[in-house]
């Protein structure tokens, strides 16, 4: 079961998804460093992920589209702020247009992710992964969206492409 706790705290406006992968912390790191595994998970399945770019370093971009099942576009760019592999990485998530520019009038994720060894003799990931926002406004803005439903989809993808 990889999600296994999802968190709303209206005080610190965050939603934090907690997930538990049968894989070693390098594996589930590269979930995230491959932009062609990266685009086979985020996203609910309806809604996939093409990533265009992913600069994954201090200083880095991203620019991704998701692409609904109407064939809806939304687009999302992340500059990544600190980067600490194979075990964190930090990161303002952006909605964008189709050609990767800001939308000034939508919510700043600021996403922390965090990959730790759990367990004894078995080998597996605590993935944590920490989206704050600026206000609690914007909080439930997002989650009106259906952000937490979806990261939790999206998260729901990871066991198959471990498995693979």
């Amino acid at each position: 079961m990889p999600v296994t706790q999802s968190t709303v705290d209206d005080d610190q406006h965050s939603l934090t998804i907690e997930g538990e992968f049968a894989a070693p912390v390098d594996r589930v790191w590269q979930l995230w460093a491959d932009p062609r595994q990266l685009e086979r998970w985020w996203g609910p399945p309806t809604w996939p992920a093409t990533f265009r770019e992913l600069e994954l370093h201090p200083g880095g971009t991203a620019h991704y589209v998701m692409t609904g099942p109407d064939g809806t576009e939304a687009g999302g760019m992340w500059n990544v702020t600190a980067v600490d592999a194979p075990t964190s990485f930090s990161f303002d998530d952006r909605f964008a247009d189709a050609d990767g520019h800001p939308l000034p009038d939508m919510p700043v994720t600021h996403g922390t992710v965090t990959l730790e060894p759990i367990g004894g003799d078995v080998v597996a990931t605590r993935m944590l992964v920490v989206s704050h926002y600026d206000t609690a406004d914007e909080l439930h803005r997002v989650l009106e969206m259906g952000m937490e439903e979806g990261m939790r989809l999206a998260a729901g993808q990871i066991d198959a492409l471990l498995a693979e």
